[in-house]
């Protein structure tokens, strides 16, 4: 689907739904671990720009929340160069677009 976009629209920005990618993060954490690996995950989808982010997806998927689950640092790594656009823009608009679904 971002393909289709892209090759339509070459001058737009794709970006991978946090929301989205937060759920497939999660898929494989045990549950008793989630708020956990929540708390853990979020200063990279909250970093003020992509470099940061990076930063703090290398610090949790080499932490020891990271290393047991293996899985969530690579749902961000896999979908790294889709998600990184998000992070250009200013917090207060990255609130509206955070997820695709109503965009």
């Amino acid at each position: 689907f971002p393909e289709a976009i892209e090759a339509t629209w070459p001058l737009a920005t794709v970006q991978t739904c946090v929301v989205h990618l937060i759920r497939n993060s999660m898929r494989f954490v045990n549950y008793k671990d989630r708020k956990d690996v929540a708390r853990a995950i979020k200063p990279i989808y909250t970093a003020p720009d992509a470099e940061t982010a990076r930063r703090e997806w290398e610090a949790f998927r080499d932490s020891e929340l990271g290393v047991k689950y293996p899985s969530a640092a690579m749902a961000f790594d896999r979908s790294w160069d889709r998600f990184i656009p998000f992070l250009a823009f200013p917090p207060e608009l990255r609130k509206v677009i955070y997820t695709t679904n109503s965009i």
